[in-house]
């Protein structure tokens, strides 16, 4: 029997909505998952999106939750309701996957996991950035402590929604230690200097409204190596680490580097950002 996912939504017309269904029934549908039934805050859109989708929708999330296994929150463009729809179905205690932006600043982010936590649901969250070539040549060079500097580039509308992504590929690959930050130039082309542990270094290309392509150089002892992202496979990889979160209903991704990553996030918004160091401690 297929296990059955929720799907929770601000607006379910979006694009996570749209591929992680399209995955769900086409590339990994020999996993065994089926989105069974959605429910969304903007109700008449979600309507017509479960009809034309074919999925079930309920108007009350109590019935959702008879009707599913796990849930998947997602609104990817609005993080400010990700604690409202956590409210919704943490409750429930059935392993939830939160998307991107988890949270649009560290104290609610705190706020779900601590939902989470007074539930014993458990929860994950990630930037589908986390599952590509970058990570895995980490992995072959030696792990995180392997790595002594890296350099991310990405694109996108807005650095609010899209800085994510370069940050998660760095936490990703160098761990929860970072100390401090340095943000230059708050406009469409942003760099970010971060400081670890142990002398390591990062720096983080934003590059909104332009051509620049994901990806990463890494600095091992041994060497540097450019990598880029192949943004085909992006959400069939992080749509693949998902399930494997709901069949084992245990986090695979440290809530001290989701965590990180909303810091890192809002110390860049900063003023004094631009000027000086930022203690990330």
């Amino acid at each position: 029997m297929a296990t059955r996912v929720g799907f929770v939504d601000y607006n379910l017309d979006n694009f996570h909505a749209n591929i992680f269904l399209k995955i769900l029934r086409e590339e990994l549908a020999g996993r065994g998952f089926s989105v069974s039934g959605c429910h969304s805050v903007l109700e008449a859109e979600g309507k017509e999106w479960a009809s034309k989708n074919e999925v079930s929708y309920f108007e009350s999330p109590d019935d959702l939750n008879e009707n599913v296994d796990v849930f998947a929150v997602l609104a990817p463009s609005n993080p400010e309701v990700h604690l409202e729809l956590c409210e919704r179905v943490l409750k429930f205690g059935k392993t939830t996957y939160v998307d991107k932006t988890f949270a649009p600043n560290l104290e609610i982010a705190e706020q779900i996991y601590g939902l989470a936590d007074e539930h014993g649901t458990a929860i994950q969250t990630t930037s589908a950035l986390r599952y590509t070539e970058v990570q895995n040549f980490v992995s072959e060079k030696g792990g995180r402590k392997a790595v002594r500097h890296m350099v991310a580039w990405g694109p996108g509308r807005s650095f609010e929604e899209y800085a994510i992504h370069p940050v998660e590929t760095i936490i990703s690959c160098m761990g929860e230690e970072a100390l401090a930050l340095m943000r230059r130039n708050d406009g469409g082309f942003s760099q970010l200097i971060i400081n670890f542990s142990d002398s390591r270094t990062a720096i983080v290309n934003i590059c909104t409204n332009s051509k620049t392509a994901y990806s990463a150089s890494v600095t091992t002892a041994a060497e540097t190596a450019y990598i880029p992202v192949d943004t085909g496979r992006l959400f069939v990889n992080m749509t693949s680490s998902m399930l494997d979160f709901f069949e084992a209903g245990i986090p695979s991704i440290p809530r001290a580097e989701s965590l990180m990553v909303r810091k890192i996030l809002d110390a860049a918004v900063r003023s004094e950002t631009c000027e000086r160091f930022v203690d990330l401690r």
